[in-house]
């Protein structure tokens, strides 16, 4: 019996692949998103839905705040 130990790079690849018309898959700190440039919005395949500029805006400040504290 063996085993692989996965990173969220391959993970994300298993599991996201690319999507015709979206740009991505995107990783903001484990949760994917594609961006939909038609639309100008990001897109959570999770919840299918579009993740709108307040909640993106959210999700960055986060983002950057992981990226102070290292």
């Amino acid at each position: 019996m063996g085993y692989r130990v996965m990173d969220t790079v391959d993970m994300m690849r298993d599991k996201y692949g690319p999507r015709k018309g979206l740009e991505g898959p995107f990783n903001f700190s484990g949760r994917v998103l594609y961006y939909d440039v038609k639309e100008g919005l990001y897109y959570d395949p999770t919840t299918d839905f579009y993740v709108f500029k307040e909640e993106m805006d959210i999700i960055n400040n986060q983002f950057m705040d992981r990226f102070k504290h290292v």
